[in-house]
């Protein structure tokens, strides 16, 4: 690809799924600075790989695999250097909670079931699409999910009494 025609569709990818991107590292990482430079280095591997997508359903699949990973990663270094602080609060659409109470749940969650809830509940994805982007077979990603509602159950249950 030319340089320029690779300029134009970086421009035109991180349009499109910069905000996605970014909210996936955020629930991965707790901490929105961390979050944006994963960001940059996700659209960075785009471009320096430049991948043939076959629809934008896989160039999607691919970046968020992308930044699984790279939120993995990021992680392994934090757990082997255990004095960083990860305290700041996540940005999200305020259409999930009102006051922050689910979202501070979910981000008390481990981080495969993290991961497995973000991709269910706030980008859509089916337990089948899940499973391919986890890199986990489907009973797996249902496991976690089921297991993910049960500790949001007993966390929540003083909030929402039987609602939940």
């Amino acid at each position: 690809m030319q340089t320029e025609n690779a300029n134009v569709y970086i421009s035109s990818a991180v349009d499109k799924y910069s905000d996605m991107v970014y909210r996936t590292a955020c629930h991965a990482l707790c901490d929105t600075h961390y979050a944006e430079d994963i960001t940059q280095e996700v659209f960075l591997k785009l471009l320096s790989t430049l991948p043939d997508f076959e629809s934008d359903e896989h160039e999607k699949a691919w970046l968020l695999r992308v930044t699984i990973n790279m939120c993995k990663n990021y992680n392994k270094k934090v757990y082997n250097h255990p004095n960083i602080e990860l305290s700041e609060t996540i940005p999200a659409p305020q259409e999930y909670y009102s006051d922050g109470t689910v979202l501070n749940a979910v981000m008390a969650l481990p981080e495969k079931y993290r991961t497995a809830v973000y991709l269910f509940y706030f980008e859509g994805y089916q337990i089948k699409e899940i499973a391919k982007i986890m890199g986990s077979n489907q009973n797996t990603v249902s496991s976690l999910l089921m297991r993910a509602r049960k500790r949001l159950g007993v966390m929540l249950e003083g909030e929402y009494g039987d609602d939940f």
